[in-house]
């Protein structure tokens, strides 16, 4: 068993505060488009999803957003309040709800997804592949979206 040598030496503690900056910049860069990082990972979610052909579950979208249902659903409200997403019911089971993005959401988001990439650039640096892979197979732990 490992000797604990302080916070410092954690990588857990260097990538919670890693973490948090990353997460300062993005909400910071996605202001002037009116969206927060949830609202934005939800739409870019939807969108995501919604390139495979059939219009994905609301709870598909929370999923790969990785978010809380309860929190999703509020955000994916105000998301469609804003006239970003449709949620349409499933034409085969009504308690299903389908996400849509819109033709203002699709814009939207695409500006949004160059935003978050060039905040990734800014913040990880252009050799972030292996950064990527090592926190990638981290997060398969929780399912791996």
């Amino acid at each position: 068993m490992a000797e604990p040598q302080g916070p410092l030496m954690s990588p857990g503690f260097w990538l919670h505060h890693a973490a948090l900056e990353w997460r300062a910049t993005v909400e910071r860069n996605l202001r002037p488009l009116g969206l927060t990082l949830t609202q934005f990972n939800l739409l870019a979610s939807a969108g995501w999803l919604g390139r495979r052909g059939e219009l994905p579950t609301q709870q598909q979208v929370v999923d790969m957003a990785g978010a809380d249902r309860m929190m999703g659903s509020r955000v994916i409200r105000v998301l469609e309040d804003r006239a970003l997403l449709a949620r349409r019911s499933d034409p085969d089971d009504a308690r299903i709800l389908r996400i849509e993005v819109t033709v203002e959401g699709r814009d939207l988001a695409r500006r949004a997804i160059r935003i978050v990439v060039d905040t990734d650039q800014q913040v990880f640096g252009s050799d972030s592949d292996a950064l990527r892979d090592r926190l990638k197979s981290i997060a398969a732990g929780r399912g791996g979206r």
